[in-house]
């Protein structure tokens, strides 16, 4: 296998650096204490292709793959987690209509998608069904021209500032797999608000929400695949989508070590830095194989999905990894600051919060340990 970059990988995670270099990490602690989400910033990123990577250049997307796009998140969740996962779910809302829209819904859909004219957003997880993703309730009923959708939606990313959300309601009372089927929505339906604005632990420059569907009035011609597609439509989306979260881990993990290396280097105990004791260096060096390891391990996810193969359990296999050795790599992170890294001053504190919830969306942990299972003893 070919470890070198490309010269338009290398330039595209050159440009995502200096740009959240410039851009984002200057801003990322008032963001995270504000709860601020940046429009503008969310907006130079459409234009500059972020949002749309994997899409090709015909329907607006900069078509530049998950391999590169799993280097630009790097570095734009190295800079701040919370507009990586912005960036992720952006990504992660345009796949699904390029594998299974009409030309129309791409057209109309799509291409401002894909190039930041519009923000997309993923709705699938319910009060009643977050890993249980077959158990939703969500309910739509086909009257006429238009589909009725009723039903809440819960912990959406980009929920408030979304033009376009990808929704999963179930079409017959069969119950299971086959009864779901995929709707694009568009926030000015008649019937769909936003409702709960979540306060949440980290990842506070973006939004999470609730999104509710009260007799929402969908065109039947914005059925994404055909009924009962909806679950295959999902599941194909969380496979990029969990390289997005493994990248996003990675990049947590990378500003962590950075932020432990630099205190170390300089911070003096007993006479001499830390950065000289023996049990300092092996937490260094620890968070040193975990990000080598976790960005191999999702590079070569990211290489399949590249290459068109199947990568359902290479997905899983590196947001799992990455996203369990970052708990780690920050809990190690922020015992090197000692009781400075407890202080919301210093920018360890808001990567420890940032990272907890990488274990638990995309599919939990848990959820990845029985794709990776299921997937390893079909083989």
């Amino acid at each position: 296998m070919d470890f070198e970059l490309t010269q338009e990988q290398q330039l595209v995670q050159l440009m995502a650096r200096d740009f959240a270099k410039d851009k984002i990490e200057p801003f990322a602690l008032q963001w995270d204490k504000e709860k601020h989400f940046p429009q503008d910033v969310v907006k130079a990123m459409g234009s500059l292709g972020f949002l749309g990577m994997m899409i090709p250049e015909s329907y607006g997307g900069s078509g530049t793959g998950a391999v590169t796009y799993s280097l630009a998140m790097q570095e734009i969740s190295f800079a701040d987690a919370g507009i990586g996962v912005v960036m992720s779910v952006a990504n992660l809302s345009c796949e699904p209509i390029l594998k299974f829209g009409t030309e129309e819904q791409k057209l109309k859909y799509l291409v401002p998608m894909a190039n930041g004219e519009k923000l997309g957003a993923f709705c699938i997880t319910e009060p009643g069904s977050g890993s249980d993703a077959a158990s939703l309730r969500t309910r739509a009923v086909l009257s006429g021209d238009n589909y009725i959708i009723n039903g809440t939606k819960l912990f959406i990313t980009n929920g408030k500032q979304a033009d376009v959300y990808i929704v999963m309601a179930r079409t017959d009372d069969a119950g299971g797999n086959r009864s779901i089927s995929a709707f694009i929505v568009e926030k000015g339906f008649q019937g769909f608000s936003i409702g709960t604005i979540e306060d949440k632990m980290g990842l506070r420059s973006s939004t999470t929400t609730e999104v509710v569907l009260q007799d929402c009035v969908v065109p039947r011609q914005n059925l994404l695949g055909k009924e009962g597609d909806g679950f295959k439509i999902a599941m194909n989306a969380l496979d990029s989508g969990r390289i997005g979260i493994a990248s996003q881990a990675i990049g947590i993990a990378r500003a962590a070590l950075h932020e432990a290396k630099n205190y170390a280097l300089s911070r003096k105990q007993f006479g001499k830095t830390l950065s000289g004791f023996e049990a300092i260096q092996w937490m260094i060096t620890d968070m040193a194989i975990h990000i080598n390891a976790a960005n191999h391990l999702t590079l070569h996810a990211a290489y399949l999905k590249d290459k068109g193969r199947k990568l359902t359990k290479e997905a899983s296999m590196a947001k799992l990894f990455a996203t369990e050795g970052l708990q780690r790599t920050v809990y190690d992170a922020l015992q090197i600051f000692g009781g400075y890294g407890y202080m919301k001053e210093y920018k360890i504190e808001k990567l420890y919060r940032d990272a907890r919830v990488t274990t638990i969306y995309e599919g939990t942990s848990e959820v990845q340990r029985i794709v990776i299972a299921r997937e390893t003893l079909k083989e």
